[in-house]
């Protein structure tokens, strides 16, 4: 079935062809098309940018659209060459890891990368896709924006999808497309975490996690699992949940009454390593000893997991190998090669010095 766009294409190149609009004659403009064809700005974009790759027309800025010289022979000009990286936080913590890891690869090759940032908002990451399409890129890399909670702009991936734009999700999927993906065990990364915690000793475990993103819904349900697994009563598995737009500040303090409320609680679990630092300063300002009073354990490996005192337990994010990953399967894609369906990572747990063998008071 032959999609709008296609449509669009094919009858302005045909008209061109016939000698309906001239060379460097000027061409309706996005509104008279949207218009005749009664379609989407989008979708006059996209065939717009289809016919100028192919050099049947040509744009101004700010003057309009006009008719390339289509017989001339372009096989010297370079295809473009940029590739789209998405992600949630581009700036700051395993991010440009990712991002380094995706540069390595595709640069070899002669592409370079165009970088967006959600800051995990849905309007942000539906203006950031439209501005990556009307580039015209060769791929797109997405990590999806509040991954565990409905999309309003799956409409725009169901475009990329009927456009055949190679394009690769990380950290999570969307039900109904076809997109590879590169994801992360979560939930049987955090079922490890917790069995060691329980290996410790550590029964009454609270689990803080970011719920808006599947990642967090999956180490959540890990924690569970664990506790059902190892036949410990759920009752003494505590959690806490948030959003990525909560303010840092409400969360620490939504710990501190839970450790005020519970006081048999000796272990937290953290979504990530960033909370996990945060929290553990707070408890070193009020007096709480890690790990003699409280273990802390994170996820990610971020950096400064390695760094702070005392260093963090956690599991390890494939960081950089999953960029270098995302690299070789856009390229292959771009290329018209099929690649694997899902790969995925098994983060191994490092064991440092935030936990340790639970007090004795927490023994029943």
């Amino acid at each position: 079935m032959e999609v709008k766009y296609e449509t669009v294409k094919q009858t302005l190149r045909n008209e061109i062809i016939d000698g309906k609009y001239q060379i460097n004659a000027k061409l309706p403009t996005e509104s008279e098309l949207m218009k005749r064809f009664n379609v989407s700005r989008y979708t006059i974009r996209r065939a717009v940018g289809d016919l100028e790759n192919e050099h049947y027309i040509y744009r101004i800025q700010g003057g309009g659209m006009f008719v390339q010289d289509w017989q001339k022979d372009w096989t010297d000009i370079e295809k473009n060459k940029v590739i789209g990286v998405i992600s949630t936080h581009m700036a700051d913590y395993i991010f440009p890891s990712i991002i380094s890891g995706i540069d390595s690869v595709v640069a070899d090759k002669g592409y370079s990368l165009i970088v967006g940032n959600t800051l995990n908002n849905h309007e942000r990451e539906r203006q950031t896709i439209l501005n990556m399409l009307d580039l015209k890129i060769a791929g797109l890399i997405i990590e999806p924006t509040e991954s565990a909670m409905p999309n309003p702009n799956l409409d725009l991936y169901q475009q990329v999808e009927n456009y055949q734009i190679p394009t690769i999700l990380f950290h999570s999927t969307y039900p109904g497309f076809n997109f590879p993906a590169l994801l992360t065990r979560d939930k049987e990364a955090e079922e490890d975490l917790i069995r060691y915690l329980f290996e410790l000793g550590h029964t009454n475990i609270l689990g803080v996690f970011q719920i808006n993103d599947q990642q967090g819904v999956d180490r959540m349900s890990g924690m569970i699992k664990a506790y059902q697994d190892e036949e410990v009563p759920t009752t003494k598995a505590n959690t806490i949940m948030y959003q990525s737009s909560d303010p840092i500040e409400g969360i620490i303090n939504k710990v501190e009454l839970m450790l005020k409320g519970n006081p048999t609680i000796t272990a937290i679990a953290c979504y990530n390593d960033q909370l996990a630092t945060l929290v553990i300063r707070h408890l070193q300002k009020n007096g709480i000893r890690v790990p003699e009073d409280i273990s802390v354990v994170g996820f990610d490996n971020y950096d400064m997991a390695a760094i702070i005192s005392p260093n963090l337990t956690t599991a390890v994010h494939p960081k950089r190998k999953l960029g270098e990953d995302a690299g070789k399967m856009i390229l292959k894609m771009i290329n018209g090669q099929t690649v694997e369906k899902v790969k995925y990572y098994s983060p191994e747990i490092i064991k440092r010095q935030s936990t340790t063998i639970a007090p004795l008071h927490s023994k029943e």
